[in-house]
């Protein structure tokens, strides 16, 4: 019988002669490492070399799993959507709206979204690759979140049935992107309070 990791038994696995076995450690250091480097330096100043610098690895380590900074940004803005957001059930529309809101404005303020996020917008006017990616990230992800929420308060009698789940994503991301990634202003005090009961009433909220 073959002993545990002697790797001489039916089960044993081994990589193929000559495959570069890719640790994830390293591939997760790549990844927070382009996150850091963006908010940095911004996509055109972004280098290879600063990525790898960055994550304590070598070019060829970066090189062996995306073969641009463009593919590398791709995939972590790709990885970001996957992740999504769950919809809440807070059992009432503002509920849910208020708690929408709070999450996206946290996420708005954090230092590194506040610089990545326009700077990738200015850049994907220029590369339509980027521009898809973007818009599954920070579009067509949170709209089944919107989605659902509605899909819940048309259950509820809360919303009438024609109501626009696309209407309803603008009116929850559009203030908050304005103030704080355009204007670049804080949240006064009760502002998502007010905001919440704004948007019910623009979705026409019974």
């Amino acid at each position: 019988m073959a002993k545990e990791g002697s790797g001489s038994g039916p089960a044993a696995r081994r990589a193929p002669a000559g495959a570069a076995v890719l640790r994830e450690d390293k591939t997760e250091a790549i990844r927070a490492a382009v996150f850091e480097e963006l908010a940095a330096v911004g996509f055109a100043r972004m280098s290879i070399e600063g990525i790898a610098r960055r994550a304590g690895v070598g070019k060829t380590a970066v090189y062996r799993r995306w073969r641009s900074k463009l593919h590398l940004v791709l995939d972590v803005v790709s990885a970001v959507a996957a992740a999504g957001l769950p919809a809440p059930d807070t059992g009432s529309l503002r509920g849910d709206v208020r708690m929408l809101l709070e999450v996206a404005a946290r996420a708005l303020k954090h230092p590194m979204a506040s610089q990545i996020i326009p700077d990738l917008l200015a850049e994907a006017a220029r590369s339509p690759e980027l521009a898809q990616a973007l818009k599954t990230a920070l579009h067509d992800s949170q709209q089944g979140v919107a989605a659902a929420v509605v899909a819940r308060a048309v259950e509820r009698g809360e919303l009438p049935q024609d109501v626009d789940a696309h209407l309803a994503l603008d009116l929850l991301t559009g203030p908050l992107y304005w103030r704080l990634l355009v204007v670049r202003d804080g949240l006064p005090k009760g502002y998502l309070d007010a905001l919440s009961g704004s948007v019910v009433a623009a979705l026409g909220a019974e």
